[in-house]
């Protein structure tokens, strides 16, 4: 205690410095978003519901050519040279990850004769707008196929997950596009 002030100055300047460090512990807690990798459907487990038999995984190669035609549907270079991905059945099975508003979306295509077969939510990191894994979303992109560059589909937003719709719907283009230039 300070003798130079008096018992109620001291104890409302500690309340105040006690109040300063509260809000600051709220704020820096309510201010960091947390994250965490809510897992809907592993890739291996999606991969063995699109085949009868899983074909073994198969890589296609982003020369500058590839690479363009990619950034056409993305939006963006894709970050890798190489992309994994599963033929058979008639039929091509794509897990892409983009980003949503700060972190990865991975979900899953299956694309049949340019047409989309199939689309999933596999692991969903934001912590909103997960949304996007309903199937209610998820069917609207049965069906689609790419014309001039463009879903032929209208694919509805969703209130509050506009940014893992996009996210989505960029998928969608590049896993048809990529379905093309895949031998």
């Amino acid at each position: 205690m300070n003798p130079a002030l008096p018992d109620t100055q001291q104890d409302a300047g500690t309340r105040r410095r006690l109040a300063v460090a509260a809000l600051l512990v709220l704020g820096l807690a309510c201010g960091t978003p947390a994250r965490a990798d809510t897992v809907y459907l592993p890739p291996e487990q999606f991969i063995r519901e699109a085949f009868s038999k899983t074909p073994p995984p198969q890589f296609l190669w982003l020369d500058a050519a590839t690479q363009a035609r990619v950034q056409a549907a993305l939006g963006h270079s894709y970050p890798q040279a190489r992309i994994r991905y599963w033929r058979g059945e008639n039929k091509s099975l794509w897990v892409l990850d983009e980003i949503g508003k700060e972190y990865p979306i991975t979900a899953g295509f299956v694309v049949k004769g340019g047409v989309l077969e199939a689309a999933r939510v596999l692991v969903y990191r934001e912590s909103r707008g997960d949304e996007v894994r309903y199937p209610a979303f998820l069917e609207q992109f049965h069906g689609a196929r790419l014309v001039d560059g463009k879903l032929d589909k209208r694919i509805d937003s969703i209130s509050g997950a506009s940014m893992s719709v996009d996210a989505m719907q960029r998928m969608a283009r590049t896993a048809l596009t990529l379905d093309a230039l895949a031998p």
